[in-house]
């Protein structure tokens, strides 16, 4: 019998695994013409009535208290510009460049948590985050040359930081003692809306012209929605923002499983080795407390994460006049 943390990471793992499947379903539907508004309207409307359907089935309340509104309304708002800055980053860049930047996320949630929480950032944590960031980076198939576009970095940037916000807004709000399919399904209802209104007034809604694309939006809509969203929320119940987002490693390794699978894309020894350091450090986060990392490690990983500046503007920032401040 699995324990409440086991099932937390077992959670998390199918989350973020679950999550990984986006592009496997959205670029067959962008390359029949159908543009990022029309694809999400697709993908939150056939999600709402699968998962509200379940909770018909299932006999389950849908009933909220008044506190619970406003926060639902931020959070689905906060997840469904997640999703729009992702997919229409799609657009600018290489999906799978998008989702290996993507994973700055369990970074952000790392430091919101620190910050504005105070929670206490462990050795296995900062060790199991700069190992994913360096697995992550090797499974990146750049080296042709081409440049990144600016604005498809910005986006995706952006949207890593809406979808820690969501993570630790689901962990530090009133929305903790929800119900996991009742959270998930109100955060889709207003999430629908931000597409429902753009269509209304900045873009025209697109018809699916083929039945298998049909097949794309309703695995679109069960598969890194329902299923992730559904998933994570109970990983975070049980783990915490920040181990749930830490397993969120799995997402590009799932994307790389499909393409090479399914698209025939090459897997190279850079790749295998990536993977390989992604594994170990969603291991170190599943073994936790139970291990006892070295502070020379940790010096090193800490090392591995910080922003490098040129020597000069470290001489130059030293020489600035800083305000003393007056101890009490």
């Amino acid at each position: 019998m699995l324990s409440e943390r086991s099932r937390g990471y077992a959670l998390g793992a199918l989350a973020a695994a679950s999550y990984g499947l986006n592009p496997l379903f959205a670029l067959p539907m962008y390359a029949a013409g159908l543009g990022a508004d029309s694809v999400l309207f697709y993908r939150y409307v056939l999600a709402v009535a699968m998962l509200g359907a379940l909770m018909l089935v299932r006999h389950r309340s849908f009933a909220l208290r008044r506190g619970d509104i406003v926060p639902l309304a931020v959070m689905g708002v906060i997840f469904s510009f997640s999703s729009l800055l992702l997919f229409e980053s799609y657009n600018r860049m290489d999906a799978g460049i998008a989702s290996t930047i993507l994973f700055v996320y369990p970074v952000l949630v790392a430091v919101i948590m620190a910050v504005g929480f105070r929670e206490r950032l462990t050795r296995v944590t900062v060790l199991s985050i700069a190992l994913a960031c360096t697995g992550i980076s090797l499974l990146y198939k750049g080296g042709d040359g081409a440049t990144l576009d600016g604005v498809g970095v910005l986006l995706v940037f952006l949207s890593a930081l809406s979808y820690a916000v969501y993570i630790v807004g689901i962990n530090r709000s009133s929305l903790r003692d929800l119900s996991t399919e009742k959270l998930t399904f109100y955060a889709l209802v207003f999430g629908s809306l931000v597409f429902i209104v753009r269509l209304r007034f900045c873009t025209d809604l697109q018809p699916i012209p083929t039945p298998l694309l049909w097949v794309n939006a309703f695995s679109l809509a069960l598969f890194p929605t329902i299923v992730s969203l559904v998933a994570m929320a109970a990983a975070i119940h049980r783990i915490g923002s920040t181990p749930t987002a830490i397993l969120g490693a799995l997402e590009p390794v799932t994307a790389l499983f499909f393409g090479v699978t399914v698209f025939g894309e090459p897997l190279t020894l850079r790749i295998v080795a990536g993977v390989v350091l992604i594994l170990i450090a969603v291991t170190l986060i599943i073994a936790g407390k139970s291990l006892r990392i070295p502070n020379s490690v940790t010096h090193l990983a800490r090392w591995m994460m910080r922003p490098r500046l040129p020597r000069w503007a470290v001489r130059w920032a030293r020489r600035l006049p800083l305000p003393r401040i007056r101890r009490r």
